[in-house]
């Protein structure tokens, strides 16, 4: 790429603009690569990346701070905002939550009407700041910086490809090939550039970018991920999740269109669908079954009416005698709701959620027996002693923290223990932009549903059925969905040795922590 690389800011040190050759990178202490490396094998998919955008606001940062925070749910491991006043982008980074990142200091020494964000969970590329976003450049064009939620499967083969003409990378996320792209392209205009880079990578991108002028907002033509426009006053806003408009005071307007291509400049919209659009979406079911806020709505469909309904779905089909419902917090919360509303079973919160746990704890010398589940959930002997309990989960993925639970239910007095999960069984991993274990970590992969029970300890264990979940997404599985994880079909063919592993994160912790030492 031409011109230098943007300088990102970071810890207490001063923030910097584009152009300053002087990028410096936090690193994490061996037992927070240790907490790191526990909350990778925790039994759930992790969550993947949130971008947030403001064109035309004069607290531009402001409004994209308080939007990152309404959709930290979708990545705890960094987080970033770039601003534009017009002339020059300013930019912060740094490992870590939103609230511990940006201070009111911080955020006024990111000037300009014009600003994106971008929380990470890394899908591609390895947890360090250097791959935190939003990523951002001088090209011959001027300053330009991306934020990207989703996975590009042929990111390999493009770098490869980039790299053998020159190209020097400064990270190892795929979202970084995007920009490469644009730099190399021969259009005449940012904006066309950008569009052309696009055309060239396969696989899932809901993004925003940003130049002194322009915002631009875009989804791949399967639209795998959700990305949305509203309004706040006379500014523009996009973002992951409705629930970010939300906080902010924004009014929702639309959903970005599979395929489409939104341009904000001087407080106009425009709107440029230069993609042959799928003929079917396949938009990420799971995005309804676990990963979005219940607060949010997706392509018009609220998040945790449609969680209860895969538990009424699921009471339907594997009913079961029992004293009370109880979730997994707070992931079963709203399917349990539901399966106990059409069981006609008294709903309780027989398991308590500690909502205070970070990353990092110190555990007693003395070992504690499943001290890891137990500082964040602990059972109600008062409520379980002596009961029939049907436990619901929205998934199961290796099965280690639920069988944990399934003993704790057991020890506070349960006297059975029927474990029902509002999704089919994870048999696939994810590669458009989730962060998931590889086949053979997943327990359904190589265990019949009663092996699992048996493994997790429970009396009964059942899977709400893929018919069923399709029954429920009746209007999305017009449109159309990704259940790849579920069903094994994927949309887009992926070929292994040819994209950038999704789950790094183990091989760059291990190296990290030798380099420690």
């Amino acid at each position: 790429m031409t011109g230098k690389p943007p300088a990102s800011h970071s810890g207490n040190k001063p923030n910097s603009v584009l152009g300053q050759d002087n990028l410096s990178f936090e690193t994490l202490t061996p037992e927070e690569l240790e907490a790191l490396r526990k909350e990778r094998e925790a039994d759930h998919f992790h969550d993947e990346c949130g971008v947030f955008a403001i064109s035309g606001h004069d607290e531009a940062a402001n409004i994209v701070y308080l939007g990152l925070y309404a959709l930290q749910h979708r990545g705890q491991e960094s987080c970033g905002i770039v601003a534009s006043n017009g002339r020059e982008h300013t930019a912060h980074r740094a490992m870590g939550l939103v609230a511990d990142t940006f201070s009111d200091k911080i955020l006024k020494r990111l000037p300009g009407r014009h600003a994106i964000g971008h929380v990470r969970y890394s899908t591609a590329g390895s947890s360090s700041l250097r791959n935190a976003q939003p990523i951002c450049v001088n090209t011959d064009a001027g300053p330009v910086a991306i934020a990207h939620n989703g996975n590009i499967v042929n990111a390999l083969v493009i770098r490869s490809e980039l790299e053998g003409r020159g190209s020097i990378f400064s990270s190892t996320s795929d979202s970084e090939v995007i920009l490469h792209l644009l730099a190399r392209s021969r259009e005449a205009s940012l904006e066309e550039r950008f569009i052309d880079a696009l055309s060239r990578i396969k696989g899932a991108f809901s993004i925003v970018l940003l130049t002194d002028e322009l915002l631009i907002a875009a989804r791949d033509p399967s639209g795998f991920r959700p990305l949305s426009i509203g309004r706040l006053g006379n500014s523009y806003v996009v973002g992951s999740e409705t629930c970010a408009f939300d906080l902010v005071g924004a009014e929702f307007e639309r959903d970005i269109e599979p395929g489409e291509v939104v341009v904000i400049r001087r407080g106009r919209i425009r709107s440029i669908r230069p993609f042959s659009r799928d003929t079917k979406s396949h938009f990420c079911v799971f995005e309804y079954i676990y990963f979005a806020r219940p607060d949010s709505n997706l392509n018009l469909t609220n998040v945790y009416s449609y969680r209860k309904e895969l538990g009424r779905v699921l009471a339907r089909e594997l009913g079961v005698v029992a004293d009370l419902v109880a979730p997994v917090l707070d992931s079963g919360t709203a399917a349990a709701l539901g399966y106990a509303e059409e069981a006609q079973i008294p709903y309780e919160t027989a398991l308590i959620r500690n909502h205070y746990v970070r990353r990092t704890f110190i555990e007693p010398a003395q070992s504690i027996r499943m001290f890891g589940v137990k500082v964040k959930h602990n059972a109600i002997r008062g409520i379980l002693e002596g009961k029939r309990v049907v436990l619901v989960d929205d998934s199961i993925v290796r099965g280690t923290t639920l069988l944990k639970i399934v003993a704790m239910l057991r020890t506070a007095g349960a006297r059975e223990v029927h474990v029902r999960i509002s999704s089919p069984p994870i048999i696939g991993p994810c590669h458009y932009g989730i962060d998931t274990p590889t086949r053979e970590e997943l327990i359904a992969h190589d265990h019949s549903v009663d092996e699992i029970r048996e493994i997790i300890g429970a009396d009964t264990l059942g899977f709400l059925s893929l018919e069923g979940l399709h029954r429920v997404a009746a209007k999305e599985f017009k449109r159309g969905i990704c259940d790849a994880c579920f069903s094994n079909d994927y949309p887009i063919p992926v070929d292994p040795e040819q994209q950038l592993p999704q789950l790094s994160l183990f091989r760059a912790v291990e190296d990290e922590a030798v380099d420690d030492d």
